[in-house]
């Protein structure tokens, strides 16, 4: 398949190491694409869930594909989120095209676009971390429960139904703290006279003006890969919301029968993810 060419294409909330990640689906969009520059905003790798010891091979094969990315210079600025925190210890790290950012800003077409992951709006993450991290299990068992029901669902011919999408948009404080995110990312990025505000953390993908009485801002948000399987892509000008499902050519395409899950330890997680690192020649131990 001719791959499409992408000027910049953003990714986040993959959360590679849960049994919600929809890695298969993921790597099949970044196969299908050629991108000149790639942001990777956060949320990853979910550090939070490596206790399971979960790891498919079709998780290794999406940071695989990263390697391959940075291997052929295509510049990556991997943003850290709350469920990658550990690596903001590494910020300002870089290597070759590949760097670790809290934030960057990017000058797109003589406009500036400021990308973030965003959870520095969540009061949870500030004040209780652990309720968050309380709070990301029962998601990740929801998810887990939604995969058996859209089972079910697609053996007697219905389509698929999202029980957390439903959730958040029947409670009002759910519905409320999604405007106010986007609201208070946008008020800032107008006082900071930026034309782009990009982020992720909440989950829900969207492109829309939003104003105050100083200004207007394009808002974006690049959703997930564990429930609307979104991107954003900015190619000759202009911003698309690529959402996998409508891609019908990669969405139909076969998966692998021989694909294995299996599980490691974090010590043998870490070796297996150095061993990558070597084998692409982006690192040399001596």
């Amino acid at each position: 398949m001719k791959k499409r060419p992408v000027d910049l294409v953003v990714i986040s909330d993959v959360h590679l190491g849960t049994y919600g990640c929809h890695a298969k689906e993921l790597l099949k969009y970044m196969k299908s694409i050629r991108p000149k520059e790639v942001i990777l905003n956060g949320d990853i790798i979910d550090v939070w869930q490596f206790s399971k010891r979960y790891w498919p091979k079709s998780h290794m094969k999406v940071v695989k594909m990263i390697m391959e990315w940075i291997a052929k210079d295509v510049k990556i600025h991997y943003i850290t989120g709350n469920h990658d925190e550990m690596l903001r210890k590494f910020t300002g790290f870089k290597m070759g095209s590949f760097s670790i950012v809290n934030k960057v800003v990017l000058p797109l077409c003589d406009q500036k676009a400021w990308f973030f992951h965003g959870d520095v709006f969540d009061v949870t993450m500030q004040h209780s971390k652990w309720v968050a991290k309380l709070g990301a299990k029962g998601y990740d068992f929801l998810i887990i429960l939604n995969r058996a029901i859209n089972f079910i669902s697609k053996k007697i011919g219905k389509g698929p139904i999202s029980m957390s999408k439903q959730i958040k948009n029947g409670v009002k404080s759910a519905v409320k703290f999604i405007n106010d995110f986007e609201q208070i990312a946008a008020d800032i990025a107008i006082e900071n006279n930026y034309d782009y505000v990009v982020c992720g953390h909440i989950h829900q993908p969207e492109m829309r003006q939003i104003s105050n009485d100083k200004g207007t801002v394009t808002y974006l948000n690049s959703g997930d890969w564990i429930e609307n399987l979104t991107a954003l892509e900015y190619h000759n000008g202009k911003w698309k919301l690529y959402t996998y499902e409508h891609d019908i050519e990669i969405a139909n395409q076969a998966e692998d029968p021989n694909e294995e899950t299996y599980v490691l330890e974090k010590a043998a997680l870490f070796q297996s993810l150095v061993e990558e690192f070597q084998s692409s020649g982006l690192v040399k131990l001596k």
